[in-house]
């Protein structure tokens, strides 16, 4: 158990786990300047809430910083950048059912599934990766994967 007068130093993670958050935001942003400014908007979170922190599993929680902060920051520029027409107004609403569709999905699920289904199929990494990056074992993420895929299966056999 962390001492709570004991502050976790930020330094520290920022020298060893810098060029791993650099890295997840450049692939998910493809831009270096947006990817060197998501990356030290990952750090002030970390020095934001380093009172309630503990040492316990630091590369997964900057992995999903990471990933949270990218991911907020391509939803923003996409709608800064749509034009005010019919055609936005259309894919705006396919966008909110296909999230109320996502959203009902996951709903049934544990929630780290979600985390766990974008590390493996929107990130590209392996099982054994995946496992890594969340404490489960190789088989407890095959296994909660392969009950996503069925809940998937039933709900597209039910719509049509």
């Amino acid at each position: 158990m962390k001492d709570p007068t004991q502050k976790i130093n930020v330094e520290a993670y920022y020298r060893q786990f810098g060029p791993m958050v650099y890295r997840r935001c450049l692939f998910l942003l493809r831009s270096e300047e947006a990817a060197l400014d998501t990356m030290q908007d990952v750090f002030v979170q970390v020095l934001r809430f380093q009172d309630r922190l503990t040492e316990q599993g630091p590369s997964s929680l900057l992995y999903t910083i990471a990933t949270r902060l990218s991911l907020n920051l391509l939803r923003k520029k996409k709608w800064e950048a749509l034009p005010e027409d019919v055609a936005v107004r259309d894919r705006a609403e396919d966008l909110v059912l296909g999230k109320l569709m996502l959203d009902r999905i996951f709903l049934a699920e544990k929630p780290d599934t979600k985390v766990i289904a974008v590390y493996h199929y929107v990130d590209g990494m392996t099982y054994e990766e995946t496992a890594k990056m969340v404490g489960l074992s190789v088989s407890g993420v095959r296994k909660r994967l392969a009950k996503l895929q069925a809940r998937v299966q039933d709900g597209v056999r039910e719509k049509a």
